[in-house]
């Protein structure tokens, strides 16, 4: 039955992005989805996906593996890792699930690498999951894309537009099935963000005009010394394409455990939790405002950096964002965590409730929070009828990658949702360090007149590390 299309004044919808996706920005032909020649041999996802773990860190072993691991369809059966000790507790960790899970010892023989690219000249494995630090998320992507495997990866999409539309594209060019961990988009553990995005995507509060969006901040650090790099780690690999700078194990990660890494304080490696936590919420507001293939067209911000110690990520700030649809969208850490959608006739907060991204988050939400509600409880209560918008169902964010991966159909969150998602934290990123308002076009990605903060889409890359030197992106 044929459903009803959103109400908006200027959106980009996935099928417009396709079509104008036949041809790209750099005028790279886009190819039909390729599928592997594994679907129809042993290896055939209606028997196993082989897959390959790159990064054995905190959201692997507390979030990705074990959401991936309780599929019978997966068999993973390789890990990567950059620090050597890692790498063989990734084994440890898979083969104890199988030997646990399975009753066999023997189930799984994990094969180890210290370099993912080797990794992915096995043709053995179907797909990776990559759970790497953000300054490592587009190059392994890239590079899985076009060596022929599918991919799940962490959020955010990229440390940078200029990453995030590479890996996009080639995500199309080369048909792979791609998914984000932006796991709000999924029913399991939180249907709330699904039904509520449908109500107002179906006017229950009216005509949208505001959202507000709640992100808690980081607090700075002191100085900390430079220390011996540890022999069981390659750090020049680890810092990638990113500065050479000393090494210090705030700046990277707990050589005891698997407590919250210090890199995600370290603007060198990702911009704080305007994309560690926007990449969740500013989705939701995309998917409830149906600007899944766009974003904003005016940014101003205001931020407050540390002006000394190690960790210099933003702490408390404020943004405001008007898209072409109208709608305004206010993102401070003086917000409740979570999503507010406010229209003309009401509004409807959504959010995890007492639940972080992990236990080592800052500023967890406070107990007894609610994580669903509306100005009028009859909001919540409404029904979507048969001819109204229904979005993607999806049950779980690793099942509906696995099950994607057998069918060759779309994630519910796709490359180019996961980067538009991410762009948006950028461009906040960047109005934060700029004192003006800043336009920006969501069609050629770039800002309006303004040399200064075009420069920002990128960063230099060092060599041998970046999507800049990676040869098979060249010859595409």
């Amino acid at each position: 039955m044929k459903k009803k299309k959103a109400s908006q004044k200027h959106p980009i919808s996935r099928r417009d992005y396709l079509k104008k996706s036949v041809v790209g920005a750099a005028g790279i032909l886009f190819v039909p989805t390729i599928v592997p020649s594994s679907v129809f041999g042993k290896n055939a996802p209606s028997n196993k996906i082989n897959i390959g773990q790159i990064g054995f860190g905190r959201i692997a072993q507390s979030h990705d593996l074990p959401e991936t691991l309780k599929y019978d369809v997966a068999r993973v059966m390789a890990v990567s890792d950059v620090d050597s000790k890692r790498k063989q507790d990734g084994k440890r960790f898979i083969e104890g699930w199988y030997a646990e899970k399975k009753g066999k010892k023997n189930y799984v023989t994990v094969k180890m690498y210290d370099d993912y690219r080797e990794m992915l000249t096995n043709p053995e494995i179907d797909a990776v999951i990559i759970s790497t630090p953000d300054h490592w998320h587009a190059q392994p992507a890239i590079e899985a894309a076009l060596a022929g495997k599918d991919i799940y990866l962490q959020k955010p999409a990229s440390l940078t537009i200029e990453e995030g539309r590479a890996m996009s594209d080639v995500m199309h060019r080369t048909g792979r099935v791609f998914q984000i961990g932006s796991q709000q988009r999924s029913l399991n553990p939180w249907p709330q963000f699904k039904r509520a995005c449908e109500l107002v995507r179906n006017g229950r509060i009216g005509e949208l005009h505001t959202i507000q969006v709640g992100l808690p901040g980081d607090p700075g650090g002191e100085e900390e010394p430079s220390m011996p790099v540890p022999e069981n780690l390659n750090y020049d690999m680890w810092l990638g394409s990113t500065p050479y700078v000393y090494y210090t194990e705030k700046r990277v990660h707990p050589q005891i455990d698997y407590s919250r890494p210090g890199w995600l304080r370290c603007e060198q490696f990702g911009a704080g939790m305007i994309t560690g936590w926007g990449a969740h919420h500013i989705d939701t507001a995309h998917w409830g405002m149906g600007t899944e293939y766009t974003g904003p067209i005016e940014v101003e911000a205001e931020a407050e950096f540390p002006h000394q110690g190690l960790w210099n990520v933003h702490g408390p700030f404020k943004v405001r964002a008007k898209y072409a649809n109208g709608v305004t969208m206010h993102i401070s850490g003086d917000n409740p965590n979570g999503v507010r959608f406010e229209g003309s006739e009401g509004w409807i907060f959504v959010s995890r409730g007492d639940v972080g991204v992990t236990a080592s988050d800052p500023n967890k939400p406070e107990g007894g929070s609610e994580a669903f509600q509306a100005s009028d409880p009859k909001i919540l209560a409404s029904e979507i009828g048969p001819d109204e918008i229904h979005l993607y169902a999806s049950e779980e964010q690793h099942g509906n990658w696995l099950d994607c991966i057998k069918t060759r159909e779309a994630t519910v969150a796709p490359a180019e949702v996961a980067h538009r998602s991410c762009s948006a934290c950028l461009v906040a990123h960047t109005a934060m360090k700029l004192p003006r308002k800043l336009y920006w076009d969501p069609v050629n990605e770039r800002f309006n007149n303004d040399d200064e903060a075009n420069a920002m889409l990128s960063r230099p890359q060092r060599y041998p590390y970046g999507i800049q030197h990676i040869e098979g992106l060249k010859k595409i």
